[in-house]
């Protein structure tokens, strides 16, 4: 089992930056993928992006298309989201996520971590 722990989330104002990080316990070699999910008050979880361990696929929600980009970091076994102009409706618990298909559903991930809060003012 892989022990995942976010950090780098908080307050800021519509318009600012954030980058998550999620540093991994050790290099899931037998999972491939990393991705980032998020959950709002009151609504469910839901994807935001992905990227394999190797190569550079990345997928993106269409809501961060543009906006944000997930990237890595193999030596350190850490993922990073790269949130620009952040609107409200990112206000979220971010949670990555390790497992080994290419899918934005949920249920294929492995371990999680514990979460990190994010919340844009408008």
């Amino acid at each position: 089992q892989v022990q995942l722990v976010e950090s780098g989330g908080g307050s800021v104002q519509a318009g600012d930056s954030l980058r998550l990080s999620c540093k991994a316990s050790q290099r899931p070699f037998s999972r491939s993928v990393y991705a980032w999910f998020r959950q709002a008050p009151g609504k469910e979880r839901e994807f935001v992006a992905l990227i394999r361990a190797r190569g550079t696929s990345e997928f993106y929600a269409d809501s961060v298309k543009g906006r944000f980009t997930i990237s890595r970091d193999n030596p350190e076994n850490t993922v990073y989201l790269q949130m620009n102009d952040l609107k409200p409706e990112d206000t979220a618990v971010y949670y990555c996520a390790v497992g080994s298909e290419y899918t934005t559903n949920q249920q294929s991930y492995d371990d999680w971590g514990q979460g990190t809060q994010v919340t844009v003012a408008s």
